[in-house]
């Protein structure tokens, strides 16, 4: 029997990375985008939030108050200070406390309408965020060893001569490109994957829902039951991402000016 003689769509189209170009004023490479909008949304909201929660600070915190200590709390001390060491991890906590903040908010878009789109799935947004990483944990390492001795440093002591040049080699690989490509890569593919799933579920049960029969609706009942139990899963991911990144980001920043380096 053919899809038509039984009633049923013609085709069901999965959602693809055209779903991840949304451009709202414009056209082309300065058009501009959800995004885009919601980057500069999250900001306002951030700094809402900060405001609202901070500006009546109290010896017993209210809740808002309690909400912002406990976020700073666990960036300055879980990640800043265990990571970073405790004696020079407080300047880098307000570069951690505002990525960590920044990408959960944006992570989270993906699953609250009407946004429904997770910032960190365009690629140039994990991209900026390393490039500031990257930039700040090769700054501090050369301010604290000097040019010579940070750049030195990637290479262990008592190798034989001839494998230095290599050793150096690779390690210099990983410090200028492995590292930010993959801490870009690992937030970016992980929303982007979770935003793809998100709307072939959504859609792929709205598709058997009002396909007809008996078999096909009954199937995209279950489909959208399991669609909630994403939008958890996807919201434990969101969160996870945003302290990965930041905890990679530490970690970089800590080796880069370790006495040992």
């Amino acid at each position: 029997m053919s899809i038509v003689a039984a009633g049923l769509p013609m085709a069901f189209t999965p959602p693809g990375a055209e779903e991840f170009w949304q451009p709202l004023i414009g056209e082309g490479a300065w058009a501009i985008t959800r995004p885009m909008f919601l980057m500069v949304l999250s900001a306002i909201l951030l700094m809402w939030w900060l405001h609202a929660t901070t500006k009546r600070m109290a010896l017993v915190p209210g809740k808002g108050q309690m909400g912002t200590e406990t976020v700073h709390g666990f960036v300055r001390n879980s990640i800043g200070k265990d990571l970073i060491g405790s004696r020079e991890f407080l300047r880098f906590v307000p570069l951690l406390f505002a990525m960590f903040v920044t990408i959960v908010v944006n992570n989270i878009f993906g699953i609250i309408p009407p946004m429904s789109y997770p910032t960190m799935s365009r690629i140039g947004f994990p991209a900026a965020l390393t490039v500031v990483v990257w930039v700040v944990f090769h700054v501090v390492g050369m301010r604290k060893h000097g040019v010579i001795g940070y750049w030195g440093s990637l290479v262990p002591t008592g190798l034989p001569k001839a494998m230095v040049p290599f050793i150096f080699i690779l390690e210099l690989i990983t410090d200028l490109f492995t590292r930010p490509v993959t801490l870009a890569l690992r937030l970016f593919g992980n929303m982007f994957a979770g935003h793809i799933l998100l709307a072939l579920f959504i859609t792929g049960g709205w598709y058997m829902l009002t396909a007809g029969g008996v078999f096909l609706p009954i199937a995209g009942g279950v489909t959208w039951i399991f669609t909630i139990v994403m939008y958890l899963f996807e919201l434990l991911v969101e969160v996870l991402q945003a302290y990965v990144f930041v905890l990679l980001s530490a970690v970089y920043i800590g080796g880069a000016i370790a006495d040992e380096h």
